[in-house]
């Protein structure tokens, strides 16, 4: 279930997904930015531009052609900033269509499977503009966004 609170004109994101697969397994595939396009919805169409990306590293810069609308198509640049091995990494929006972007990956063991939390603060430009796109679409088109990769992971990790 994706919930998204407010706090200080900085919007976060919180998603948790239980995966019935190892912690190796779940660590190789979203540790991998070749990845994100699988579990992006089509309409989107995200596009990596920057290159086939190797292995995840502090300070890989990584960008992107995507669709946040109909019809238009924006640049948009990453940093991964933290990496620790098989527990989190962390990558930050350098440049694109939010004025903040840090979003958190972690990765936790449970009984037969992983715990992933997806934590992503944002915050919109434009002022009262922005919070009004929040309230109209930016807010909705997020959460779909993550529903939709709970449904596609689901579908691929199954048991």
């Amino acid at each position: 279930m994706v919930n998204i609170t407010k706090h200080s004109g900085i919007y976060t994101l919180k998603v948790e997904q239980f995966l019935p697969i190892s912690l190796e397994k779940a660590w190789d595939f979203f540790s991998s930015p070749k990845n994100l396009e699988r579990i992006t919805p089509s309409h989107m169409g995200f596009k990596i531009t920057s290159g086939e990306p190797g292995s995840m590293y502090p300070g890989q810069i990584i960008s992107y052609k995507v669709s946040p609308l109909p019809g238009i198509k924006t640049s948009w640049v990453t940093e991964i900033t933290h990496v620790e091995d098989q527990k989190f990494f962390v990558d930050e929006q350098r440049f694109g269509p939010y004025s903040m972007w840090h979003h958190e990956h972690h990765f936790e063991i449970k009984d037969n499977g992983v715990l992933m939390t997806d934590k992503v603060s944002y915050k919109i430009p434009f002022g009262i503009l922005g919070h009004i796109a929040q309230v109209l679409f930016v807010k909705k088109q997020l959460a779909g966004i993550f529903n939709y990769r709970v449904k596609v992971l689901d579908e691929m990790f199954k048991e």
